[in-house]
């Protein structure tokens, strides 16, 4: 389902209603069986990403091959989910991208601790708490971890740090641009 979701915050940038059918969409695309199709509300055409449509466009008999969400789950799970298909909620992805604060967050940890190496818990943890100080607080924070361990810092690493400060601020507005997100 997430999936799906992407797929529909991605292919309508800027289309609010588009965007908001798509989403439901996705819900019942995922609940959808051989006895019980809902693919109605799916994209139709040979480029949806509904296979289910893609088949009927093309004249041959869809394939259901995926598990699908049961009664239960969807009836549990379908109140919540539509609160979150708000046109409020929504516009707040109109910009064609998916990713939270949260997964941002998570990009600076595997940046420091890359998930396809393993390593000890402290090792992870010095990681993690090194990738928040910097997500909250940026390099700056740094420096005040390096004045509580009594290391002083020199002029040019701050010098340099100050500079990758006002990268990262000026990176973080000049992405927040209507220009940019519309691209």
């Amino acid at each position: 389902m997430q999936n799906y979701y992407g797929i529909a915050v991605r292919s309508n940038v800027g289309n609010l209603s588009g965007l908001q059918q798509n989403v439901i969409a996705a819900l019942f695309h995922c609940s959808s069986s051989v006895e019980k199709p809902m693919h109605g509300q799916c994209p139709i055409g040979k480029d949806s990403w509904c296979y289910y449509q893609r088949a009927l466009t093309c004249g041959k008999k869809p394939n259901e091959k995926y598990k699908v969400l049961s009664n239960e789950v969807l009836n549990t799970i379908k109140p919540t989910y539509l609160e979150l298909c708000t046109k409020e909620l929504l516009t707040k992805c109109l910009h064609g991208k998916t990713q939270n604060s949260n997964e941002c967050l998570n990009g600076v940890i595997w940046q420091r601790v890359p998930k396809e190496v393993f390593v000890c818990l402290k090792i992870l943890k010095s990681g993690a708490l090194d990738a928040v100080i910097q997500f909250n607080d940026g390099y700056k924070g740094c420096v005040e971890i390096f004045k509580k361990l009594n290391i002083t810092p020199g002029y040019f690493t701050l010098k340099a740090y100050k500079h990758l400060d006002i990268n990262r601020i000026n990176d973080a507005e000049r992405h927040s641009t209507p220009n940019v997100k519309a691209a």
